[in-house]
């Protein structure tokens, strides 16, 4: 970011092409905020930023971290965060921190933000620059660099005030010193305290007696009840060096440090599973809940010239660990889970029957996902001067991903068969169950039993890729500085893998009233393939004044496929009549076996805009329209009475995305500025896919190849949408407003902000997903879809500096709204996660 005239708005400097160019001369829909920006509106985390870029939803679950990041609607739907890392489909839109890719399935990496140079969102498909993942868009994240100019640094202190809620406290300090006049360091360090809002209130669960069986005794939360539980902490380091070898080349090399840790529950319940209503912010959960995710990269990045030609090299090498564990009780409630209470003559699962007394468990249980992430990359990329008439940026890509996921689903509370349960079972006391866990040979982390745990389900996968990729873009002036044609193409190859273990209690082999450890069950992945392809982008850019710029953009976009869990041999080979393959349908009437993986979905762009600054640069207006075809998507689906107990992903429906987008910025006076982004989006189902049988069998109703109505004699609903219906998480319309007014008192420089914004109704799943505002629903799946309500929030800052001493006063959430920003059934109840209440923050900062 440059100083503009004091008159002029001032000029953002990004990279967005893979040079550094300001951004009104970049044809692409581009938002950016600037350090200084960022620190004015108090931002450091993903979910404060999200009211300043319109035309960015999330997914979240509550706290940091938890979610998906969707741009233009380009979303299939939320999910909870069980498993997601071994069944998510990859994101649609890129995540970077500089040129390190951070990209997750179903989490992602909540960076930090403090002592940033900028935040881009480049929107729109930037599949040939950025690659896969980034279909959707590409979220970047930059960072200030090391100045060999002189010694300098910053720290701020602030603390909080939560309506309701504990208060909130921050500290971060930044330093720079160049070492030699061609060594430089920079570190900076950061811990910052969210305090808690939502109360776990006293309450009891059981399940509820049946024809056939009794009720199970009563369960209560104590001693996990308590007031403003949900905590959060990031705390973390950054350090980086830059050593300047010659006027032409130098070299950066950053370690970063992140911990992010929550405790307690961010979703809250209208009703708690004991059918008590519940007030705002209050949840009633009996296993503690926690999120602890941390991670440390490496990065390095080389930048040189010769012989006419611009070097640059980056690499880098990122480990993350995430533990998460998360209350699942009410999933023994519903009728599945029900199954997994008791044993005995009376209970609901035919392998859990025996001669004895019918006994109920208590149905307390939860679930926890350990998870171990490495992502290395390489690039190298090679650029032409910026001043020639034909000039290119060509590259090659080299990318190893890795995901490792142990997944326990600890909700079973019928005892395991160790040696003394099992004494007393074989004495004719209650019945107990061998304990599960990977098949010999299929694992990723842990090969051993889930002994002493309540596992009834689980896996233990690990999954990923390598990636190989070329890139080339060429632009060519038809007249210089006015008339411009760009070109570029990516080849892409991936080689996907997926290999490990899904275990279980239920089978048809018995395991009660067994030894732990003399039967186990379950089945072996071992799954792989290779896909590759091309991706492309063309543009025409005209300026046609140096203030006014138009443009046409046509851009391809795209994310790798994946696996569906399934049974294999070590040779890879799949076991077509194993458990867990054939769904849809009862053993006498199997229609479809769940595809063993889903292929990439693809993404075509058409894009025109202006970008223009009128009034002697004192008003900016940039504005776009596109429609967007978004192919055969990436789908899950969980339907456990009828499609299987597990979810699985299939290439799905196609949506027709168009759009406006419009961002103004005008310097009133030299000391008022005004701001704000405004999107419009519409986005419809254009094709009807189908369910489609698969399966040879005396009792399939449904002929081969054709579109399955009816499973087990009932009449059957088309999962795959709605012809004509809008994307999940797709606002029709949200916009942001703001304005800052900075003034001079005598020594004393003095500013006011406000702001607001406004975020349109949306679904969270599509519209043929069951619909979990009915109240006639029972929640039988995770994928119930629900509506999100529009809301808006509003925020004001007020401070003042004086020599190198700042202090300022900022309001969040002022109208203390508590609208939801997500509604899921993820955990067997209806869970909504509001926004944050009011948030007073006071902080004082030092710059040298």
């Amino acid at each position: 970011t440059t100083a503009g005239t004091s008159a002029g708005l001032e000029e953002i400097v990004v990279t967005a092409q893979r040079r550094t160019e300001n951004i009104q001369n970049v044809p692409i829909t581009i938002q950016a905020v600037t350090g200084d920006q960022l620190k004015q509106l108090n931002i450091n985390n993903f979910s404060e930023l999200l009211k300043y870029t319109s035309n960015v939803t999330y997914s979240s679950n509550g706290g940091g971290g938890t979610g998906n990041i969707f741009m233009r609607g380009l979303a299939a739907g939320g999910a909870p965060n069980q498993s997601q890392s071994t069944i998510a489909p990859f994101p649609n839109v890129a995540l970077y921190l500089d040129d390190q890719s951070m990209q997750f399935p179903g989490r992602n990496n909540d960076v930090y933000m403090v002592d940033m140079e900028r935040v881009e969102i480049l929107e729109g498909p930037q599949g040939t620059l950025f690659g896969g993942g980034s279909q959707a868009g590409a979220l970047r994240y930059i960072t200030n660099k090391p100045k060999l100019t002189g010694v300098e640094g910053d720290a701020h202190a602030g603390y909080g005030l939560t309506a309701g809620g504990d208060p909130s406290s921050n500290l971060n300090a930044t330093i720079n010193v160049p070492l030699t006049d061609k060594l430089a360091i920079r570190g900076t360090i950061f811990n910052d305290r969210h305090g808690g809002y939502i109360d776990n209130v006293p309450g009891t669960i059981a399940l509820k007696a049946s024809a056939t069986r009794p009720g199970s005794p009563e369960g209560t939360n104590a001693g996990v009840s308590g007031d403003n539980l949900n905590t959060l902490d990031y705390n973390g380091a950054r350090l980086s060096a830059l050593y300047q070898f010659n006027d032409d080349w130098n070299a950066l090399i950053q370690q970063n440090w992140q911990n992010f840790e929550s405790h307690g529950y961010y979703a809250t319940e209208p009703v708690g599973p004991n059918g008590q209503a519940l007030q705002h912010y209050q949840t009633m959960a009996f296993v503690p809940a926690f999120n602890k995710d941390k991670y440390s990269s490496t990065a390095l990045t080389i930048n040189g010239s010769f012989a006419g030609l611009k070097a640059v090299y980056a690499g880098s090498y990122l480990s993350r660990h995430i533990d998460g564990q998360e209350d699942y009780s009410n999933y023994l409630a519903s009728p599945g889970g029900a199954l997994y209470v008791c044993t005995g003559a009376g209970a609901d699962y035919a392998y859990f029957k025996s001669a004895k007394a019918t006994t109920c468990h208590v149905p307390i249980g939860g679930w926890r996902d350990q998870v171990w992430n490495t992502h290395l990359s390489h690039e190298l990329r090679l650029l032409t001067p910026e001043d020639y008439r034909l000039r290119g940026v060509f590259g090659a890509f080299y990318e190893d991903f890795v995901v490792k996921d142990n997944q326990n689903f600890n909700y079973l509370p019928i005892p395991q068969c160790t040696p003394a349960n099992l004494a007393i079972s074989l004495a004719g006391g209650p019945d107990c169950l061998a304990a599960v866990g990977p098949v010999a040979g299929y694992y990723a982390i842990d090969p051993s039993l889930r002994v002493n745990t309540n596992t009834a389900f689980g896996e233990d996968v690990r999954r990923g890729y390598q990636q190989t990729a070329f890139f080339a873009s060429v632009s060519f002036d038809l007249i210089p500085k006015v008339l411009t044609l760009t070109g570029g193409t990516r080849h892409y190859k991936y080689d996907e893998f997926e290999q490990g273990s899904e275990y279980y209690s239920e089978t048809s082999t018995p395991i009660l009233n067994q030894p732990n450890g003399s039967v186990n069950h379950g089945f072996g992945i071992n799954l792989k393939k290779t896909e590759s392809g091309y991706k492309s982008r063309a543009n025409l850019t005209w300026h046609v004044t140096p203030d006014l710029m138009v443009y046409y953009t046509w851009s391809q976009g795209f994310r790798p496929g994946g696996f569906n869990r399934t049974s294999t041999g070590l040779d890879g080979s799949i076991h077509l009549s194993a458990q867990g393959r054939f769904i849809a349908g009862n053993s006498s009437t199997k229609q479809f076996y769940k595809p063993a993986g889903f292929e990439s979905d693809n993404l075509t762009n058409n894009e025109i805009g202006l970008k223009s600054e009128w009034l002697d640069h004192r008003l900016q207006i940039n504005a776009s329209a596109y429609t967007m075809d978004w192919k055969e998507i990436q789908l899950p689906l969980f339907d456990p009475t009828i499609l299987g107990n597990t979810t699985f992903v299939v290439n799905g429906p196609s949506y027709r995305v168009r759009g406006f987008e419009l961002q103004a910025i005008a310097r009133v006076t030299e000391g008022l500025t005004l701001q704000g982004s405004a999107s419009w989006n519409s986005s419809e189902q254009n094709n009807t896919p189908c369910l489609k049988s698969s399966v040879v069998s005396a009792g399939n109703p449904t002929p081969i190849g054709q579109c399955i109505t009816q499973i087990n004699s009932k009449p059957y609903t088309n999962p795959y949408g709605v012809k004509g219906t809008r994307s999940p998480y797709s606002p029709p319309l949200s916009f942001n407003v703001r304005a800052r007014y900075d003034w001079d008192a005598g020594a004393y420089k003095a500013f006011f902000s406000v702001g607001g914004n406004h975020v349109g109704s949306m679904r969270t799943q599509p519209a043929s997903f069951p619909n979990g505002d009915n109240p006639l629903q029972p929640i039988n799946t995770t994928l119930l879809r629900y509506e999100l309500p529009a809301y808006e929030t509003y925020d004001a800052s007020i401070g003042v500096a004086k020599d190198n001493w700042t202090a300022q006063l900022t309001g969040n959430n002022l109208g203390n709204s508590d609208a939801a920003v997500s509604i899921n059934s993820g955990q067997y109840i209806k869970q909504v996660v509001p926004i944050r209440p009011r948030l007073l923050t006071f902080e004082v900062g030092f710059k040298f």
